[in-house]
């Protein structure tokens, strides 16, 4: 009977890294390859090689692009994997455009450091840089979504879809007859530019997200809460700034302000969406419309409406333009881009408002200022907070507890166990209990670097 080892070398414990490592006497599988994100411990384990061998790895499967699951990528290939990184078209599209824009950021970063000397390490260094990227995407194979793939006599896998984001997919994989679940980041059933997810049949042993594992979304009306913060942004002759992840967060905005708009609901302040990568993102929606909900008059209509920034330039004018306005810029948990220029710039005054609109995890800035932070952290300096605080919990492109509850129910048979991933203690453990009581099914909540092995 053969034995597999699982090595949760991420998102055990947390929401971020998600990194799973298959050992199989026949191949070896990572599923996903993500960057660790928000207190300072866990992105220093950023910088350090994983505790395998990275050569060892035969194949990376990915459930889709965000930089949580598949950031580390370029540091991996540095450490010696050659493998291929196989994933549905668009992840690929947009696990590309989000390296791509994370190197240049990582350049730019440790270059302004080093530059303003208000780094701890001489010289900072990017973690890791274009051309470490461009040897990562050479790298990517394709696979439709719902098709068995074959790896070895013994193991299968496929994709299908979880709407989480543009090409997000959960993974089954098929260990000498065990089949294997791993959810990745399910997406909601009543998303506004995505299908909902489709639910496993079968699972010996599922690996599940835990992100929102201790709550219910609001059932607040995104559209109105909306139209009061433009009205009165437009009345105090304010900003809005709604920092955002460039990928289906940021689209889904557009669209709903743009169908605001179109209804009259709202007045005709201009919107800038400053985000290069959400931009680029943007374009995976025209390239792969069966994956979304978005009609293509509309998404032209989006376009022509509103205004994308460019460059760094135009950031900068209209930040000196006076007049009201929206700006939606990256990053979504106000860690890094374009999104800390404007906050620099107006988050010490109070005709401001600053809409979160998706999970902020644990050490980020996003965090800082949900839970009431009277002063951030901006390029080595601290600022005031006297710009006026929003969250808007149910734009979030996570499920919550009972959509978490809902996708497991099709599962026919008994799983041999239940692993809880990508979430915070308090979230895993509530989710824990709910799921026991409610399928009476056997829960682990892995702690990082836990290996575990079972029979097949």
């Amino acid at each position: 009977m053969p034995s597999i080892k699982i090595h949760f070398l991420g998102a055990a414990g947390v929401v971020t890294g998600s990194k799973f490592y298959i050992e199989t006497p026949q191949k070896n599988i990572l599923i996903d390859c993500g960057m660790f994100q928000g207190i300072k411990e866990l992105r220093e384990l950023n910088w350090q090689d994983l505790p395998i061998d990275a050569s060892s790895i035969d194949i990376i499967l990915l459930t889709h692009g965000h930089l949580d699951h598949t950031g580390y990528l370029p540091r991996l290939i540095k450490q010696g994997f050659a493998g291929d990184i196989v994933a549905t078209a668009p992840t690929l599209a947009i696990t590309e455009i989000i390296l791509r824009d994370s190197a240049k950021i990582h350049e730019e970063e440790a270059e302004k450091a080093n530059k303003e000397g208000y780094s701890k390490h001489h010289p900072a260094l990017p973690f890791y840089t274009k051309n470490d990227v461009e040897k990562t995407i050479k790298c990517f194979k394709r696979e439709e979504k719902d098709t068995w793939i074959s790896l070895s006599k013994d193991i299968q896998f496929r994709f299908r879809y979880n709407g989480h984001i543009i090409g997000s997919t959960f993974i089954e994989l098929n260990l000498y007859g065990k089949i294997l679940v791993f959810s990745g980041d399910l997406g909601r059933t009543d998303d506004v530019l995505l299908y909902a997810p489709e639910k496993p049949d079968w699972a010996d042993f599922l690996f599940i997200e835990s992100t929102y594992g201790n709550k219910l979304h609001p059932r607040e009306v995104v559209e109105e809460k909306l139209i009061t913060l433009i009205n009165d942004t437009l009345y105090n002759r304010g900003i809005l700034i709604i920092p955002s992840f460039a990928v289906e967060r940021l689209q889904a905005l557009m669209y709903i302000l743009w169908k605001l708009y179109q209804k009259n609901r709202i007045p005709n302040l201009p919107v800038y969406v400053d985000s290069p990568m959400g931009n680029n993102v943007l374009s995976v929606f025209e390239s792969f419309p069966g994956w979304h909900k978005l009609p293509m008059n509309e998404y032209h209509a989006i376009c022509n409406h509103i205004n994308i920034v460019m460059s760094y330039k135009e950031t900068w004018e209209v930040i000196d333009n006076p007049h009201p306005k929206i700006v939606i810029a990256g990053s979504g948990m106000v860690t890094g881009g374009r999104v800390l220029t404007y906050l620099q710039q107006h988050i010490d005054i109070d005709n401001t408002s600053i809409v979160l609109v998706g999970f902020q995890a644990e050490g980020t800035r996003g965090r800082q200022l949900q839970e009431g932070a009277h002063e951030v952290k901006l390029f080595g300096k601290y600022y005031p907070v006297k710009a006026k605080i929003h969250n808007i919990e149910s734009l979030s492109a996570h499920a919550d507890q009972k959509e978490l509850l809902n996708w497991m129910s099709e599962i026919k048979n008994i799983p041999e166990k239940v692993f809880l991933v990508h979430g915070e203690a308090t979230a895993a453990d509530t989710l824990r209990v709910k799921i026991q009581d409610t399928y009476h099914w056997k829960v682990h909540i892995p702690k990082l670097y836990e290996v575990i092995e079972i029979l097949v």
